[in-house]
């Protein structure tokens, strides 16, 4: 099942159409995607019973669409979870998960204008998943069961602020308006042939800067859910990124920062991509 949300309506698509779920359940299931995460299994049971051909009478709008999960109320990220990511960085892998936040404010849809703030502005495509359901301590061979889906992220973060202090704290510095871009739709683990191994990619102006398989990293999707949940109760519509590969800009050489008129897309192969804009800072 894949799930989208356009005109602030959550859709279910198939190809380039989609069927407002609202209106295809006789007001069954509500228009709003938060209200359905709520309610995730009994959705999941209606729509693999088939809606009719002509149901799937709205035109996929890249463009219009909006974050398939637009009001989460927690947000984790995790940090240095791609081997070679933590050696550009200086580090060792880490034996347990980095965690912090991103403020929930942060969270846009797929295709955006950022406005860039005063510093170092940086990319970070991610896999993100969903949590689909109340979880606490889930064990990790059970962990999928609690996963709505999979959709794809962007942990912009800016250097500067991330880095201030001694030891840094990380979450506002991630937490700039429109840093936690996500989308284009949220895919549930079924539709994946190995949902523990996706392709992502992340270009900068049309040129691939981060590549890998989602396979690399070193805690994943399960783990990190287990994990997790063994000490914060987890909460549908939940987002957790889960760290980024190689190639983010304060570790080039020299350091490349976004800049007015980039253009940064992020793709995870089976879910699609997200497209960011960048304008200059209002001083």
């Amino acid at each position: 099942m894949r799930l989208a949300v356009t005109g602030g309506r959550a859709v279910l698509v198939e190809g380039d159409r989609a069927a407002d779920i609202a209106s295809a359940s006789g007001n069954r299931f509500s228009s709003d995607p938060m209200a359905l995460l709520d309610n995730w299994q009994e959705l999941r049971h209606w729509a693999a019973s088939g809606l009719p051909a002509d149901a799937f009478g709205i035109p996929v709008e890249p463009d219009a669409l909006g974050a398939p999960v637009p009001r989460p109320r927690q947000v984790f990220a995790v940090a240095l979870n791609y081997p070679p990511h933590a050696a550009e960085a200086g580090y060792t892998p880490p034996d347990e998960p980095l965690v912090f936040t991103k403020f929930p404010t942060c969270v846009t849809g797929p295709r955006t204008t950022v406005e860039l703030p005063p510093g170092k502005v940086d990319w970070e495509v991610e896999l993100v998943a969903v949590v689909g359901r109340h979880t606490h301590r889930v064990s990790e061979d059970r962990a999928w069961e609690s996963v709505a889906g999979l959709t794809v992220g962007q942990d912009l973060s800016e250097r500067v602020v991330q880095l201030a202090g001694k030891p840094p704290q990380f979450s506002l510095g991630k937490s700039f308006p429109g840093f936690g871009p996500t989308g284009p739709v949220l895919v549930t683990p079924d539709e994946f042939a190995d949902p523990d191994d996706l392709e992502i990619t992340g270009l900068l102006n049309g040129d691939v800067v981060q590549h890998d398989r989602t396979k690399s990293m070193i805690f994943p999707v399960p783990e990190l859910i287990a994990r997790l949940s063994a000490i914060v109760p987890l909460l549908p519509g939940d987002l957790v990124f889960t760290g980024t590969p190689a190639g983010v800009g304060n570790r080039m050489n020299p350091p490349r920062y976004l800049t007015e008129g980039d253009e940064l897309v992020s793709r995870v192969s089976g879910i699609g991509e997200i497209r960011q804009l960048f304008s200059a800072p209002v001083l």
